[in-house]
């Protein structure tokens, strides 16, 4: 899950234990059975490179996924999802690899790639040569049954609340480790980079922020001053190298306007292209410092853009009457019509369709666009042509056009 603007990460080292598990304890929630599900019969593999559509843009979903499925997401959204995420801890044990196989059953059925959110609860040092070979292999196996996999290694590596958050020398090694298996052993997959959203840089007083004195630190000093804050570059001590990366991406969410955030306001015009592109100055502050994460890691290294995360906050503790309003007006810039003209290097938007307790506002949010059904159908009928959608055939992905 992103995280906001000055997210002072106080309830963090929850937040990731929950997220790590997620891949089991929904599932066990959902009634899921441990017994790994069959893979279907070989597949021709889709090439990494094909996974990238030549027109258009992916439509994916972040599912709640032990309280719904992608089948019943497919029949609301009128579409099947070409894109489907889910959360594993990493290195994979029998548990969550059971899972795996699971969901892969699912993302199947929808004609869609998986997004595989690598997290490394236990720190970067147990991402090591045979545990990278190992999901390499699992990877081979998925494409072959018919699902491509593209890999989102420790998500949100510059937020300071993950135990791989603001380390960038061991990210990088890992990342690069990970990524020479992938990319000799799983040719049905792909590796995406993907910090988060560099306003509130450097998320002062998380647990796992770097400190003053360390190597980590000097590295993250990007200025030279001494100092890290929010003069210093979010993105490129992270940044593992062209040959590493085959898609790039970011979470982007809109929490509301100000500190401490959990109020439900409308987002502002322009905002989302505002802060992908790093020109935002508005009602959340002053983000001019932030690099143009488009052009930099997009167009300057001529990889695929991705939205990992987004959806517009609406706090149910508070006044919901302005639900549509929010959602509509953030997702009217996400998917607006000139957005394929105006960032043709963008190629997948994921949205987050969970509705969850959130410790940043201390009350439950619905971040779905689906759920309600006011603004389900204002969201199914408004979704544009340019969006790209899985295809359910007999069983082996068919690449979008």
């Amino acid at each position: 899950m992103a995280t906001p603007r000055r997210r002072w990460v106080v309830v963090a080292i929850a937040a990731v234990t929950v997220t790590c598990v997620t891949s089991v304890v929904l599932l066990q929630r959902a009634g899921a059975p441990v017994k790994p599900a069959t893979l279907a019969p070989s597949c021709p593999v889709t090439p990494r490179a094909a996974l990238v559509p030549r027109s258009g843009v992916l439509f994916g979903v972040n599912l709640d996924w032990g309280h719904d499925r992608l089948v019943d997401y497919a029949a609301r959204l009128r579409h099947h999802p070409a894109v489907a995420v889910w959360f594993t801890g990493f290195p994979l044990s029998a548990q969550e690899r059971s899972y795996l196989r699971q969901t892969l059953t699912q993302v199947r059925g929808q004609g869609a790639i998986l997004l595989l959110t690598l997290q490394p609860s236990g720190g970067l040092s147990t991402v090591t040569d045979a545990s990278a070979i190992d999901l390499a292999d699992t990877l081979a196996a998925a494409n072959r049954s018919g699902v491509p996999v593209i890999v989102r290694f420790a998500q949100e590596m510059n937020g300071s609340w993950y135990p791989w958050g603001q380390r960038p020398g061991a990210y990088v090694a890992a990342f690069r480790r990970v990524a020479a298996a992938v990319h000799r052993l799983a040719p049905g997959s792909a590796m995406m980079w993907a910090p988060n959203y560099g306003g509130g840089y450097p998320f002062t007083g998380g647990r796992f922020a770097a400190r003053p004195g360390t190597a980590d630190y000097r590295a993250l000093d990007t200025n030279h001053d001494g100092v890290v804050n929010k003069q210093d570059d979010p993105y490129a001590p992270y940044w593992p190298g062209t040959a590493a990366v085959d898609w790039v991406g970011i979470s982007l969410y809109h929490w509301g306007s100000s500190y401490p955030w959990g109020a439900n306001v409308i987002p502002e015009p322009g905002k989302f292209r505002a802060q992908l592109t790093g020109t935002y100055d508005g009602a959340g502050g002053d983000d001019r410092a932030v690099p143009d994460f488009y052009a930099i890691y997009g167009v300057q290294h001529h990889k695929p853009v991705a939205i990992a995360e987004t959806a517009a906050l609406v706090n149910t503790s508070r006044d919901t009457s302005s639900q549509l309003a929010i959602k509509q007006a953030w997702w009217q810039q996400v998917l607006a019509e000139d957005v394929p003209a105006t960032f043709p290097d963008l190629k997948m938007i994921n949205w987050f369709e969970w509705d969850k307790y959130e410790v940043e506002v201390h009350a439950r949010v619905d971040w779905t666009a689906t759920k309600v059904p006011a603004v389900r159908n204002a969201f199914t009928k408004q979704l544009p042509r340019w969006l790209r959608f899985g295809h359910p055939g007999p069983g082996c992905y068919a690449p979008a056009a």
